[in-house]
């Protein structure tokens, strides 16, 4: 981009109008307008590349600030479920350090922190884990041989 922006100072110079250097390029209206204005007030060095990207808003220290915070679960924050979401990683990073992200942002936080997205299970809120096992140890076993059974009275192998 950088080598974009200092072709189009070149074309600048020679007086070529800024729609023009947008055809040439193969760049919008848009960018050439604004990188007229840099160089108007900066010249070459306006458009020259400042560095890979903008600083994070967040430092290492306030990332393990937030790191400990999701460690220890959405309920400890006030939220009435257990269950992690961006907007709810919004708030608790608001809280914390005084720094807002977009939602949609927060998932690239997240994944350069190294977590994974996590899909909670769907259970039913009465599920009875106890009945459960007792089903599987009584009832299956005895549903299991009739059916076996039947298959045999069949002629099945």
């Amino acid at each position: 981009m950088e080598r974009l922006r200092l072709r189009a100072a070149s074309m600048f110079e020679q007086g070529t109008s800024q729609a023009e250097v947008a055809h040439r390029l193969g760049t919008s209206r848009q960018n050439t307008h604004r990188w007229y204005h840099a160089w108007q007030h900066g010249g070459r060095a306006a458009l020259r590349s400042t560095g890979p990207g903008r600083k994070p808003k967040l430092t290492a220290r306030q990332r393990r600030k937030i790191e400990r915070a999701l460690l220890q679960g959405a309920l400890a924050h006030g939220f009435d479920t257990d269950l992690w979401t961006c907007k709810r990683i919004q708030t608790v990073i608001w809280r914390l350090t005084g720094v807002r992200h977009h939602p949609s942002h927060i998932w690239r936080l997240l994944k350069a922190m190294g977590w994974t997205v996590q899909r909670p299970e769907r259970r039913a809120l009465e599920r009875d884990e106890a009945a459960i096992a007792r089903w599987v140890k009584q009832d299956w076993p005895r549903i299991r041989q009739k059916r076996a059974a039947a298959w045999r009275m069949a002629g099945v192998p």
